[in-house]
């Protein structure tokens, strides 16, 4: 788990800092890092939450008093656990983004800003893509800001008005004997605004579907199942949210010679017995072309020779792993009849070797038994 900085170090303030030199400090770095400013910038986004929280604590006396006395683990113990996302920092501070930025749709109106949907994507790859990879383009339907009205889902030149019905607090009342009992504002929705000239060209919906062709970087060394994310191709945020993220999650054809075993590729090669018995020199396959090896001589059934640095890419650090060549021995069919001929002595031959070195053992047994 990653260890929090000083929250005067994150602001950049000194810890005599007055509420005014705070204020400021984050002023500038929300203006620095918000997610308006920077679309798809995760680390912008880190830092945006990072300063909300320092300002949090910071701008609050009982919260000050305890970071000073005891630091993080002092406001742990308190109950601080900082905000979930971007839509807790503009509720919290909503007056001050209204000041901050000029516009009200992350304030009192109620308005937040929501981050867009993740989007997933399946792309398919030949064997050899996704050991060597490749970049490509791939074409995603989404939902994107309308460049008509910006996402403010008004006419060019309007703006939203404050609700009539609820008088921009985006709830209603309603007295129920001597309780109150506040709803959802049925005509704004809970925004506290409403949209009296809306977008002709999104329908007063801020974005618009469209089909977006998106590069994609596929690396060396890709496994099925691997997800690639592109940070900020996803769907287009509401009310000035970040856009979601794309997800491209990779599905491998399998090879008509190579399997992969991690980053090794195994393979296959028929050979005849009498090329394991004698030994050759074959042509086989390889991810990079042709190549010759040498079958040793006595190769047996399932015997394997190595080719380093013949196989996958580690997406770690590019390494390679190896070849693998394993051998099958075909036993032959349809044989003539010098071929079975020539077999038979082969036969004959080898029973006389084996015979021999049976007598062989046997005297030697018999000699050491009578010693």
């Amino acid at each position: 788990m990653a260890t929090k900085r000083d929250y005067y170090e994150v602001l950049g303030i000194s810890r005599d800092a007055s509420g005014n030199q705070i204020k400021a400090a984050y002023r500038k770095l929300a203006l620095k890092y918000h997610p308006d400013r920077n679309p798809g910038d995760r680390e912008a986004e880190e830092r945006f939450k990072e300063a909300a929280e320092a300002y949090d604590v910071l701008s609050d006396p009982q919260k000050r008093r305890i970071y000073d006395q005891y630091g993080h683990q002092g406001l742990e113990g308190s109950g601080f656990s900082g905000f979930g996302g971007f839509e807790d920092i503009f509720s919290s501070f909503s007056d001050i983004f209204e000041d901050f930025f000029g516009f009200g749709s992350r304030s009192r109106s109620g308005t937040r800003a929501r981050r867009g949907s993740d989007l997933r994507y399946d792309l398919t790859l030949e064997f050899m893509e996704a050991a060597f990879g490749l970049e490509t383009e791939i074409e995603v339907e989404k939902y994107a800001t309308c460049p008509s009205c910006q996402g403010s889902q008004c006419a060019p030149g309007a703006e939203p008005e404050v609700c009539p019905q609820c008088h921009g607090a985006g709830q209603v009342g309603r007295s129920q004997g001597f309780f109150t009992i506040r709803t959802t504002c049925p005509q704004c929705r809970g925004q506290g605004r409403v949209i009296t000239k809306p977008c002709k060209e999104c329908g007063g919906a801020g974005r618009i579907m469209v089909t977006k062709k998106v590069a994609v970087k596929i690396p060396a060394g890709v496994d099925d199942g691997s997800r690639l994310r592109l940070a900020g191709e996803g769907e287009a945020g509401s009310y000035g949210g970040p856009p979601g993220d794309l997800y491209v999650f990779i599905h491998v054809k399998p090879h008509d010679f190579f399997v992969r075993d991690e980053n090794n590729v195994i393979c296959r090669v028929p050979i005849s017995f009498v090329q394991a018995a004698l030994g050759d020199e074959i042509t086989v396959p390889t991810l990079d072309g042709e190549t010759r090896i040498q079958i040793p001589k006595g190769t047996q059934p399932g015997d394997t020779i190595s080719l380093p640095k013949l196989g996958i890419p580690s997406l770690r650090n590019g390494r390679r792993g190896d070849q693998i060549i394993r051998f099958d021995i075909r036993t032959p069919t349809n044989l003539t009849k010098k071929q079975e001929s020539l077999l038979k002595e082969f036969a004959r031959q080898e029973e006389k070797k084996l015979s021999t070195k049976l007598k062989n053992f046997l005297k030697t047994g018999i000699s050491k038994a009578v010693q």
